[in-house]
This record gives structure tokens, C-alpha cells and sequence, in this order.
């Protein structure tokens, strides 16, 4: 018998069923499927989603390279002023620099997939995200209210209002890691 391909309009699967027929059609073929993750252009039928979701997973693994880089930029900026006249600027340099050496830490452990057995990480991650949320808002409006206290066009404050816009940055990405954290914990992951 003819082997019969229809490629106009059909999925992989119906090729093969009209492919396998033709060539024996008494026959009782076993089709297995296998999933994949991304969605076959114009096939909405399948119910598999259009994006990786191992790559939806890993957000906020993304989102400690993007803290990582603008808490540096925070505290260096305000490390390249004046910021010792003024003491509130202690508290925003001590969030900023604890925070900044902590995400670190956690990226180096995420990068070397490193995770000691006994300790619940997806708690861990979570209460970290929260609080570094919080003290970093609080911190960036502390900030923002010092600014005022340069001069208009001075360096700093220039540094200390670039500062202030990329402290309420950070602030939004550890916001973003809490809530992808929470998501993780409520799921049960490890």
C-alpha cells in the first residue's frame, strides 16, 4: 500500500494517523503523545500553554541580577557624596549596603544550586523578600525627603535623587521577589 501524507491544515499526529492508515488499514494503531510546553502555531486545541513555564519559574531568579545592579547603584550613589553630614543617610547606606550583601549571598547560592538540606528555603527567600521590601521603602523615603536638603544642580544632589529613584526600584523588585516567593511557598515548593 501507498503511504498517504496530508500536510495542509493537520497537526504531527494527524499526519502520522492518516500516514499510518494508508498504509494498514485493518490495523489498530497506539498513538503516545508527548507534551511540550509551547504551543503549535494556530492549534489551540491541545491545552498546552504557549510559554515555558520553566522560564515563568524563574522570575525571580532574574529579579536578583536586577537588585544585585540597582541596590549597587544605590549605595554608590550615595557613597560618592557628602551623605556623612546628614545622619539619616546612615540608615539608608546600612539598608542598602546589608540588602545589597545579602541578595549576594543568595544569588551565589542559587548559582551554585547550593541549598543546605535542613532549612526551609522557600521561607526563607520569603521572609528575606518581605523585609527587604519594607526596610527598602522605608529607607527610599527617607531618602526622598533628604533630598531637598542639596542644592539644585550640586552633585549631590544629583547623586541623591538618582539614588532615590532607583532605591524605589529596588523596593519594586524585592516587592516582585516576595510575591513570586509567596507564590513558591504556597505551593509547597523546596
Amino acid at each position: 500500500m501507498a503511504l498517504c501524507f496530508m500536510w495542509l491544515d493537520r497537526s504531527g499526529a494527524e499526519r502520522f494517523w492518516v500516514a499510518f492508515m494508508a498504509e494498514n488499514p485493518n490495523s489498530r494503531p497506539v498513538i503516545t503523545t508527548v507534551s511540550s510546553p509551547y504551543l503549535e502555531c494556530g492549534n489551540s486545541s491541545t491545552g498546552t500553554p504557549w510559554y515555558d513555564k520553566e522560564s515563568v519559574l524563574n522570575v525571580s531568579e532574574y529579579l536578583i541580577f536586577v537588585e544585585v545592579i540597582l541596590g549597587l547603584l544605590v549605595w554608590a550613589l550615595i557613597a560618592s557624596t557628602e551623605y556623612f553630614r546628614f545622619s539619616p543617610f546612615g540608615w539608608v547606606m546600612f539598608v542598602t549596603v546589608f540588602y545589597w550583601l545579602l541578595t549576594l549571598f543568595l544569588l551565589i547560592i542559587k548559582l551554585a544550586r547550593g541549598q543546605i538540606r535542613h532549612i526551609p528555603w522557600t521561607t526563607v527567600v520569603l521572609i528575606f523578600n518581605c523585609t527587604a521590601a519594607l526596610l527598602y521603602t522605608s529607607a527610599a523615603v527617607v531618602e526622598a525627603t533628604l533630598v531637598n536638603r542639596g542644592v539644585k544642580g550640586h552633585h549631590d544632589f544629583n547623586c541623591w535623587a538618582a539614588s532615590t529613584f532607583f532605591a524605589f526600584l529596588v523596593s519594586l523588585t524585592y516587592a516582585g521577589s516576595a510575591f513570586f516567593s509567596y507564590k513558591s511557598w504556597h505551593r509547597g515548593d523546596e
